[in-house]
C-alpha cells in the first residue's frame, strides 16, 4: 500500500521553503543565512524551527530528561507540537504573503518516526493536514561528515539525537553514526517519493549557499518586497 502523504498545495499568496536533512549537515546554518538574505532583499520573511511550539516544547522536553518517550509517544508529541505551531506560526504568515523558512516540516517526523520502528503509513496520515512546500531543499552529507561536524563543533551529542533510546549501542558516537544512517536512509527514500531538491551539503557554506540562492530565484519573480507592498498600498489610498 502506498503511504499517504500531504497532497495540496497551501494555496496562500506566501512562499513556504524547507530545510531538511541530518543533524550537522548544515541546514539550520544555510536555512538563517537564507532568512537574511531574503530579508535584506526587502522581503517579508518568517524563520521557524522544528519542536518549537510554546504548547509542548517543555512536555517533549521534560519527558526526553526522564526517559519517559516511547517511539508512539515522540511522534504524537512531536505532532502535537507541529499542528500547533502550523495554525499559529506557519498558516498565518503564508496567508499574510510572507517567505516561510522552516528549518525541518513534517519530513523530520516521517523519517525519524519511521526509523524508530513507527508505522510510515499511520505518521504521515496524522500529518495529513500539512500542505506540500513551494521547495523542499535536502541537505545530503554521508553520516561521518554529521559526526565529524558534530564532533568538531564541541557540541555535546544529546541522547535522543544518538539513538541511544535505541539500544544501538553503549558508545554514544557508535549509536550516533547508527541511528543517522537509519535516517539517511529514510531522507533518500523521501527525497525521491516527496520530489526534494538535493543539496550537496558536503561542500563549502558559501559554495551551498549560492546555489540554494540560484534555486530560490525562480521563485520570487513576481513576488512583492516590502517597499513594493507599501508603495502599493500608498498608491490605493492616494
Amino acid at each position: 500500500m502506498a503511504a499517504v502523504s500531504s497532497s495540496r498545495v497551501h494555496g496562500q499568496p506566501g512562499r513556504l521553503l524547507v530545510f531538511e536533512g541530518l543533524d550537522g549537515s548544515g541546514k539550520s546554518t544555510q536555512a538563517r543565512l537564507v532568512s537574511k538574505w531574503l530579508g535584506a532583499r526587502g522581503y517579508r520573511v518568517f524563520f521557524t524551527e522544528w519542536n518549537s511550539s510554546e504548547l509542548i516544547s517543555d512536555t517533549i522536553r521534560r519527558g526526553k530528561k526522564k526517559g519517559l518517550l516511547t517511539p508512539t509517544t515522540f511522534s504524537l508529541l512531536h505532532a502535537t507540537d507541529f499542528a500547533d505551531r502550523f495554525e499559529r506560526h506557519i498558516l498565518p504568515p503564508l496567508r499574510a504573503g510572507y517567505l516561510v523558512i522552516c528549518d525541518r516540516y513534517v519530513y523530520t517526523a516521517f523519517v525519524r518516526d519511521a526509523a524508530r520502528g513507527c508505522d510510515p503509513l499511520w505518521v504521515r496520515n496524522m500529518y495529513s493536514f500539512a500542505p506540500i512546500p513551494d521547495k523542499t531543499f535536502y541537505f545530503r552529507v554521508p553520516v561521518a561528515v554529521s559526526l565529524g561536524r558534530k564532533i568538531a563543533s564541541r557540541q555535546k551529542i544529546s541522547y535522543y539525537e544518538a539513538g541511544m533510546d535505541m539500544g544501538l549501542s553503549h558508545d554514544v558516537n557508535e549509536s550516533y553514526e547508527r541511528f543517522q544512517s537509519r535516517l539517511k536512509r529514510e531522507y533518500e527514500q523521501c527525497a525521491t517519493r516527496d520530489g526534494f531538491t538535493v543539496i550537496d551539503a558536503a561542500r563549502p557554506v558559501e559554495t551551498v549557499h549560492a546555489e540554494l540562492r540560484r534555486e530560490i530565484r525562480p521563485l520570487l519573480e513576481g513576488f512583492p518586497t516590502e517597499t513594493r507592498l507599501t508603495h502599493e498600498v500608498e498608491s490605493e489610498a492616494s
